[in-house]
C-alpha cells in the first residue's frame, strides 16, 4: 500500500494556515500535521513574504509532499487585501516550484464544496467537517489551520477529476 502526502495551504500575509494529510492507496486519509505560520506583524511586507517562503520550504523539506494545494485568490471588495494575498501565494508557489512539487489550485468555493458540500460554508462548518472526515477529537485550530487541511482534503476529493 502506498501513501501520498498532500500539503494544503490557506495563504495570508499575517497568518498562513497549512495541513498535511496522508492518503493511502486504499482511499483512507489521515492528518499528519497542521498549524499556522504567523508572520512578524511589525515588519514590512517583503520580510513577511520571506517568512512565508521559508516556512513553506521547511514544510516541504520535512514532509516531501507529492503535491502542494494552494487556495486561489478570492476577489472581494478589498483590492489591497487581494494584492497582499497574491504576494503570499507567490511565495508559496515559488517554494513549491523550486522544490519541483506539482501545484494544485482551488478557489475557496471549490474547497468548501468538496469538504462541506456547500460552496458558501462558514469557517465553523469547514472546521467541523474536517474534524468529522479525519475523525479528530476537535476541529483543527485556529480556523486558518482547518482551512489548510480543507485544501488538502479538496485535492483528495477533486484531484483525480481535474
Amino acid at each position: 500500500m502506498t501513501t501520498e502526502l498532500i500539503l494544503g495551504i490557506d495563504p495570508g500575509t499575517a497568518i498562513t494556515g497549512y495541513g498535511v494529510v496522508a492518503k493511502e492507496s486504499g482511499g483512507a486519509v489521515s492528518l499528519v500535521e497542521c498549524g499556522v505560520v504567523r508572520t512578524s506583524s511589525g515588519e514590512v511586507l517583503a520580510v513577511r513574504i520571506r517568512e512565508i517562503y521559508e516556512a513553506v520550504t521547511t514544510l516541504i523539506t520535512r514532509h516531501t509532499p507529492s503535491v502542494v494545494v494552494v487556495e486561489d485568490v478570492f476577489l472581494g471588495k478589498n483590492v489591497q487585501s487581494a494584492l497582499k494575498l497574491g504576494h503570499a501565494r507567490g511565495a508559496i508557489l515559488l517554494a513549491a516550484a523550486l522544490g519541483d512539487i506539482p501545484i494544485a489550485e482551488y478557489s475557496p468555493r471549490e474547497i468548501k464544496k468538496a469538504v462541506v458540500g456547500n460552496g458558501n460554508a462558514t469557517k465553523d462548518q469547514v472546521g467541523f467537517m474536517v474534524q468529522q472526515q479525519l475523525r479528530l477529537k476537535s476541529p483543527p485550530s485556529p480556523a486558518d489551520a482547518a482551512d489548510g487541511v480543507a485544501a488538502a482534503l479538496c485535492y483528495c476529493v477533486m484531484g483525480a477529476f481535474r
